[in-house]
């Protein structure tokens, strides 16, 4: 199966069921990661940034890093300055996450998650489930829940805290025994 960049908006969706676990993205660190890495475990992509209302979102995805991480779960977060929110390099991203908020969980590259600059993952992701502008992704801080199979489960808007999204969380990880 061909894995598509999700750095590469030109690349094409093929036909049949696609999954979060066909794509790839590049991490912050600028290596490429097959998101199949993460098959059999639950995920939420969230796309953060820097200096936003929401930001200390980031503490709350952190906590949920450390509850669940040991069961089968991963936050996979995404810097976008799409919102003039996160301005800077990757690596001062990166070093806000890590100093300010003591994130652990993986960062990928700044990247845009609407328009025609949006990587395909996102083109995917948003596809899977309307927010309340449809398929646009309104600000930093959306979030989808992703289960162990690659399917989005479910979509959060900006203002849901972490905290709400932990209950959802524990129901997948029972549900696949752990």
């Amino acid at each position: 199966m061909t894995k598509l960049d999700a750095s590469d908006a030109s690349a094409p969706l093929p036909g049949g069921d696609r999954t979060l676990h066909d794509f790839s993205a590049r991490t912050i660190r600028g290596d490429v990661q097959d998101l199949s890495d993460y098959e059999g475990q639950v995920l939420l992509v969230v796309n953060t940034a820097t200096q936003c209302t929401f930001t200390p979102q980031l503490e709350g995805l952190q906590s949920l890093q450390r509850q669940f991480g040991d069961r089968g779960f991963t936050v996979l977060g995404f810097p976008s300055d799409q919102f003039h929110q996160d301005p800077g390099t990757d690596e001062d991203t990166e070093q806000v996450c890590t100093s300010s908020y003591e994130t652990t969980f993986p960062l990928f590259a700044k990247t845009d998650v609407n328009g025609p600059g949006a990587p395909e993952m996102w083109a995917w992701l948003r596809a899977q489930k309307a927010g309340v502008l449809g398929g646009r992704i309104a600000w930093n801080f959306t979030k989808f829940l992703v289960g162990a199979d690659g399917h989005v489960l479910r979509r959060y808007a900006p203002p849901v805290p972490p905290a709400r999204i932990a209950r959802r969380i524990e129901v997948e990880l029972q549900r696949l025994g752990r």
